[in-house]
C-alpha cells in the first residue's frame, strides 16, 4: 500500500464533470475507524443529486459513495482482522466523511460488515445499499408469499432487486416502467406482469390483473405517485414509499382524502439498512444459491466516473450500476 490513492472528488456542485480523478493521500487510521480496500461501490442516485448540490449539509471538495465492497487494509477492531471481507453502507458515508468513490476508504467499524462470499467483486458491490432498502422496504411491508406486490419505478436498482427478492419467495408481481425497452429486463428479474406507466393513470391496468388491487406497493417513484398508489393498492393494504426518483416532498398532502380508511402509508429509509450484517449475509447466501437474480447493468472504471454519472443522469440504466476503482 503507498501513500496516495486515486479518488474521484466532486470538488463543487454541478454537473458530471465536477468530479475529479486525482491522486491524493491515503487516509490514516485512527481510533474507532479502519482502512478498507475498495474493490467495488454500486453507484446510487442520491450521491447524483448529492453532485448537483441538493445536499445541502455536504461540504466540498468530497469523495462520494454512500456504499462500498472491499478487504479490511488496517484495523482497529479485533473482530475485523486485516484480510476481512466487508461492506459498508449509508452512516453519512460521501456526505460527512469520504465514501466509496476510491481505492482506499476510512470508515466507522460500526458500519463495517463482514461477508463470506464466493461472489466476485462486480456482483458483491450490486448488492448492500441496493438489495437491503429491498429487503427492509418488503419487510416493512409486511410482504408474505403468496401476496400481490406492485413495484412503481421497477427498473431501478432497487425495483430490481425487489422483484428479485418478491419471486425468489412466491410472492405474485408487478412492476412498471417508462420504458418499453425495459419490459424484458423486468420478466427476466421474476417480474410476473410488467405495466408501461406513460404517465396515464394505472388503475385499469393493475385492476386488470388483481380486480381489487394488489395487496402491497413498493412505491420507488417518490411523492409525486403516493397519493395513486394509496387508490391502487386494496382497501386494508400498505403502501410503502422508499424512493424518491420525482423528488421527496407531496405538497398539500390531505391524509384524511388521501388515505383510505383501512389503509396504511410507512416508508423505509436505506440508513436503517446500515450494520446490517446478519441481513446482507442472507441476501449474498441466495444469490449464490441462484434464488435472487440480481442485475448489474454496467460496470464503469474509477476513471470513468463522469461517464458513468452521465449514463445514470440520462436514465440509462436498467438495475444496478458498479464502479470498480
Amino acid at each position: 500500500m503507498g501513500r496516495t490513492m486515486r479518488a474521484a472528488v466532486c470538488v463543487k456542485a454541478g454537473g458530471p464533470d465536477v468530479l475529479e480523478v486525482r491522486d491524493v493521500p491515503v487516509p490514516e487510521v485512527r481510533d474507532g475507524w479502519s482502512l478498507v480496500q475498495v474493490k467495488g461501490t454500486g453507484l446510487n442516485r442520491s450521491e447524483l443529486r448529492t453532485r448537483q448540490g441538493h445536499s445541502p449539509s455536504v461540504k466540498f471538495p468530497r469523495v462520494l459513495g454512500i456504499e462500498c465492497v472491499g478487504v479490511v487494509a488496517a484495523s482497529t477492531d479485533p473482530a475485523l482482522p486485516e484480510g476481512t471481507t466487508v461492506a459498508a453502507v449509508m452512516g453519512e458515508m460521501g456526505r460527512e466523511f469520504d465514501g466509496g468513490y476510491a481505492e482506499f476508504a476510512l470508515l466507522p467499524n460500526p458500519l463495517l460488515m463482514p461477508v463470506t462470499t464466493t461472489l466476485p467483486w462486480d456482483v458483491l458491490a450490486a448488492l448492500p445499499e441496493t438489495y437491503l432498502t429491498a429487503q427492509g422496504s418488503l419487510d416493512t411491508l409486511g410482504l408474505a408469499p403468496g401476496g400481490r406486490l406492485l413495484i412503481r419505478g421497477g427498473t431501478s436498482s432497487v425495483g430490481m432487486a425487489a422483484a428479485s427478492i418478491a419471486s425468489g419467495h412466491g410472492v405474485q408481481t408487478a412492476a412498471t416502467t417508462r420504458s418499453p425497452d425495459k419490459a424484458a429486463a423486468l420478466s427476466a428479474a421474476g417480474v410476473d406482469h410488467v405495466l408501461i406507466d406513460d404517465g396515464s393513470p394505472l388503475a385499469e391496468s393493475v385492476h386488470a390483473i388483481w380486480p381489487d388491487g394488489p395487496d402491497h406497493v413498493l412505491d420507488l417513484v417518490g411523492a409525486s405517485t403516493v397519493p395513486e398508489s394509496l387508490r391502487l393498492v386494496r382497501r386494508g393494504g400498505t403502501v410503502c414509499m422508499a424512493g424518491s426518483l420525482s423528488g421527496w416532498i407531496l405538497q398539500d398532502f390531505q391524509p384524511i382524502a388521501m388515505i383510505p380508511s383501512g389503509t396504511r402509508l410507512t416508508a423505509f429509509h436505506s440508513d436503517d439498512a446500515k450494520g446490517g450484517a446478519d441481513v446482507l449475509q442472507r441476501v449474498v447466501q441466495e444469490v449464490e444459491a441462484g434464488v435472487y437474480r440480481p442485475n448489474v447493468d454496467r460496470v464503469f472504471a474509477l476513471a470513468d466516473v463522469v461517464a458513468a454519472h452521465r449514463y445514470m443522469e440520462n436514465d440509462q440504466a436498467t438495475g444496478k450500476l458498479v464502479m470498480i476503482p
